[in-house]
């Protein structure tokens, strides 16, 4: 089989099954299963695979089009310009998810403290790409999940920051000593309603952990626990940095306000939804 041959082979097959983009992941798939780059792929259409070569593209594509996302056929994820391993226990990063970088950077780079905590750390991406980016900054990460803290604790160590970030099996904030109070708390919670998560696209509902999607009935349980805990954790003056919902802000401003939280601020994604909320204690 032919490096042309086998593009059109799984492009054929993953437009059958409903995957967008079907010749570009096609094409992303052998990329990665022969270990070459795009620009290989274009120059050597004649190029012919080796027999474990198609055998590992051939199964690559046969998990695509069951709709298993790439991510995890692949193992990592591009987030905040670093790369980040990934598996069925965490979230795939987001772009929309780096706006809570962005902001977090912000904050921490004009405070004299900078302890900040992730809840739902998932895969680390969020604490990770903050400590990279802010000196003399040290997180706490805290997950239900004991496997995602493992995989949080590898990318810690493949960016050269395990040494300032400390892991903890933990139900939002429930196990983690707040007695000296936090100059930031972000997070990514549990935002997709019971009414919502039939509806998901294949890739998010049947592959991705439920536990870091589903917010119980109406999509807010996690949030509504987290601002309350969050406010008794953090310093005066210090910020709750979340994601929520595309339709949720309004509702998470009320819950913020009647909980006495100042400075509520919403930040728009790509698409103009307000999916990142800044609230200070």
């Amino acid at each position: 089989m032919r490096i042309s041959e086998a593009i059109r082979f799984a492009t054929e097959l993953l437009a059958s099954s409903g995957v967008e983009n079907p010749r570009r992941e096609a094409s992303l798939l052998l990329s990665t299963s022969i270990n070459r780059d795009m620009a290989f792929l274009i120059a050597h259409p004649d190029h012919e695979l080796s027999e474990q070569e198609i055998d590992s593209f051939k199964e690559y594509s046969l998990r695509r089009a069951k709709r298993e996302p790439f991510q995890y056929i692949c193992g990592y994820q591009e987030f905040y310009g670093l790369r980040f391993s990934v598996s069925r226990d965490v979230l795939i990063p987001r772009p929309e998810t780096e706006l809570i970088v962005e902001q977090a950077i912000r904050f921490l780079q004009i405070r004299e403290t900078r302890r900040f905590c992730d809840v739902g750390i998932g895969s680390g991406c969020i604490s990770i790409a903050i400590l990279k980016h802010v000196s003399n900054s040290f997180g706490i990460g805290c997950d239900v999940s004991e496997r995602a803290l493992e995989l949080a604790r590898k990318n810690a160590q493949m960016h050269g920051v395990v040494d300032r970030i400390r892991l903890i099996v933990s139900d939002i904030l429930s196990n983690v000593d707040v007695s000296d109070g936090f100059d930031l708390i972000v997070s990514n919670p549990p935002y997709i309603s019971k009414s919502e998560f039939p509806n998901l696209q294949p890739e998010v509902r049947d592959y991705e952990p439920r536990l870091a999607l589903l917010g119980g009935e109406d999509g807010l349980e996690i949030i509504r626990k987290l601002i309350l805990q969050a406010k008794g954790a953090l310093k005066r003056g210090g910020k709750l940095i979340m994601e929520i919902g595309h339709d949720q802000a309004n509702t998470v401003s009320k819950i913020l306000q009647e909980n006495g939280w100042n400075d509520v601020d919403f930040i728009p994604d790509l698409r103009g939804f307000l999916r990142i909320v800044i609230a200070t204690k």
